[in-house]
């Protein structure tokens, strides 16, 4: 037995140390399995990159070779649509020869910007115009999508070391909304995604002039993302005054980013839109005033009905671990939270879509948040140990309530596991599927039926083969009523899943029965696939 720790140690020998120094590394109740799982914990976290850019910057590395994958894969097996992919295609492609976005795939002269306001789709212009392909889109949208994944990483190494920043960024990478987006065609909240990731983390650090500076460019990715933008100047205010300092560049950008919303819905997208106003209005229940003031005190019914929402709000809260709805970095969901369950759209109800991927990067950065609160994570060489002029000290009003850092692992617990369980329910799976990666007899019969179509053709075409033809080809819609003499080629999918939308069933039945009376040429009927020529 240690000196110390010896029952004949002399009364003038200096007082043992404290025996919690000299517990046995595990209780002895606890089973042989786990004390083994607990002692190898070390040498894993030895592996682990200790650098954060190494680890940060290699998992983004990784998640967007695995969106590249995806999302390419999915357009080779003709999954990818007109609608989204085919309209941003065609927006960049007049982006890149200097012209408006007028996109026929919306109706003849239709211009983008008055659908919703998103210009700097148009930095991808150069790219598409070096490659013109769908493809340039979706390699683009991966790519920024797995940047949120590199501020998020670091800041949860600087918070609680490396094995959680590992666990932080592979939820991030791997979030059910993130991996949705992107491989569902392309989006141009794909430049939302890395904004927020590095403005909310600029936040939990209190760094306010990076988070005002990266959340700017939300105004110019879509119009609501304006409320979005106040929602980090307030932020920033009311961090301010904890810190004792004047709120009102905060205040200042919560004003600019209210400002910028009305005058892009009331006047930009009026400005541009064919029908003088904004197509979404019926869809927030602003048809007209006697419409919202009769509607106003079904608000709160409309927030929690129907059930459906009910499973968006369960994920969304267990993304983040639940401890982080206590941060006040989760408060940036709201803009985007109020205005899809306000909606009477079904589709911005549920977890099927692109919709949730903006509100990905501020539940993991509330997560952290939370678990720095928590002083779960051991402090590392990048953790301030005292005050700063960069991390001001804290008041007292901060740290009330703090949660414990048992809390803390039970969130990021809770985080790993909707990961891992909403892993096969969305596309990254794809990657080690081996029939997502055959080619069927029917998709070679679709290539083989779209190659009788010539460049710069006029086509009109079904949601899934636009979207095919939309980098050679000037496409439109099989629904929408010819103008002039009709386009040369139109090319029908019949078991197109989304021939419901855009263009319902009955509506393309029409039209195929109208140019068929107008002489065009049937060159391809088989296994629901239709060509049809102009004589």
């Amino acid at each position: 037995m240690p000196a110390a720790l010896s029952p004949r140690t002399p009364p003038h020998q200096p007082h043992p140390a404290p025996a919690r120094l000299h517990r046995p590394a595990f209780p002895a109740r606890l089973p042989l399995a786990v004390r083994a799982v607990r002692a190898v914990r070390p040498l894993r976290a030895a592996r682990l990159p200790h650098h954060p850019a190494v680890l940060a910057w290699g998992l983004a590395a990784g998640f967007a070779a695995l969106y590249t994958c995806v999302a390419v894969n999915r357009h080779r097996r003709g999954l990818s649509k007109a609608y989204d992919l085919g309209i941003f295609e065609q927006a960049v492609r007049a982006y890149a020869h200097g012209r408006a976005p007028i996109v026929p795939l919306k109706g003849p002269g239709y211009d983008l910007l008055g659908d919703h306001f998103h210009p700097l789709i148009a930095v991808l212009a150069p790219a598409y115009r070096a490659f013109p392909s769908p493809l340039t889109l979706v390699v683009a949208q991966a790519l920024l999508m797995a940047l949120a994944v590199a501020p998020l990483t670091r800041w949860a190494h600087q918070v609680a070391g490396p094995r959680v920043a590992l666990l932080i960024g592979c939820a991030t990478g791997a979030s059910w909304g993130i991996v949705r987006a992107a491989a569902d065609d392309f989006h141009e909240i794909a430049f939302a995604v890395p904004l927020l990731a590095f403005a909310a983390t600029a936040l939990g650090r209190r760094r306010p002039l990076a988070a005002a500076l990266w959340s700017l460019p939300l105004l110019l990715v879509k119009e609501d993302l304006g409320l979005t933008v106040a929602a980090v100047g307030l932020l920033i205010a009311w961090q301010a005054r904890q810190d004792r300092r004047a709120p009102w560049p905060g205040l200042a950008l919560a004003v600019l980013g209210v400002a910028a919303t009305a005058l892009t819905l009331l006047v930009v997208l009026p400005a541009f839109n064919p029908h003088g106003g904004f197509d979404y209005w019926q869809q927030l229940g602003g048809g007209g005033h006697s419409a919202s003031w009769a509607s106003a005190w079904t608000v709160p019914l409309r927030l929690g009905w129907p059930p459906v929402k009910w499973l968006l709000l369960f994920l969304l809260a267990a993304t983040a671990g639940f401890l982080g709805l206590r941060s006040p970095l989760a408060l940036l969901c709201a803009p985007t939270l109020a205005w899809r369950l306000l909606s009477t759209n079904p589709h911005y109800w549920g977890v099927s879509y692109h919709y949730s991927a903006v509100l990905m990067p501020i539940l993991v950065a509330a997560l952290i948040d939370a678990v720095r609160r928590a002083g779960a994570g051991r402090p590392t060489a990048d953790t301030p140990q005292r005050p700063t002029a960069e991390t001001p000290r804290r008041p007292a009003a901060d740290t009330p309530h703090r949660p414990t850092p048992r809390a803390a692992r039970r969130a990021l617990a809770a985080t790993a596991l909707v990961t891992v369980v909403t892993l096969p329910l969305y596309p990254l799976h794809e990657v080690v599927m081996p029939e997502a990666w055959s080619t069927s007899p029917r998709l070679t019969e679709t290539r083989t039926m779209l190659r009788l179509i010539p460049d710069d053709a006029t086509v009109a075409a079904s949601n899934r083969l636009a979207a095919q033809l939309t980098s050679r080809t000037e496409v439109t819609l099989v629904c929408q009523e010819p103008v002039g003499p009709g386009p040369e080629w139109v090319a029908v999918d019949l078991r197109d899943p989304s021939v419901q939308s855009p263009c319902a069933t009955a509506a393309t039945a029409r039209i195929l029965a109208e140019y068929r009376s107008h002489g065009y040429h049937q060159l391809v009927d088989r296994d629901g696939l239709l060509l049809l020529k102009r004589p």
